[in-house]
């Protein structure tokens, strides 16, 4: 079995790029900053979404998604528009505690 650290090679003009615009001369550095500050704005962009949900529905998903299954939403649970916003919901709710987890592993 082979233990070997896995390495990446960039071409010089990433590297120049990646140090420039995060004004670190240190190549790994920079990449760890751009990483997480990709992860940040990801994560804000994701609950903005989550929040215009909340707001839309007057709920948070898991309520939402328990009324839909016991038919207590007050509109069919299986409307085009109801749907729609169920499956993005969930995606930005899954999405979520993906970037999160990956921002607790660098803490």
């Amino acid at each position: 079995m082979n233990d070997a650290t896995p390495t990446m090679t960039l071409s010089p003009q990433t590297s120049l790029l990646l140090t420039q615009i995060t004004a670190t001369p240190d190549l790994e550095t920079a990449l760890w900053r751009v990483l997480h500050d990709y992860t940040g704005l990801k994560t804000q962009q994701i609950r903005q979404q989550i929040t215009a949900f909340e707001t839309k529905w007057g709920m948070t998903f898991d309520e939402f998604s328990q009324r839909c299954e016991h038919g207590t939403l007050g509109q069919d649970p299986y409307a085009y528009d109801v749907e729609s916003d169920y499956w993005d919901w969930e995606k930005a709710v899954t999405l979520l505690g993906h970037y999160e987890a990956l921002q607790a592993r660098w803490m």
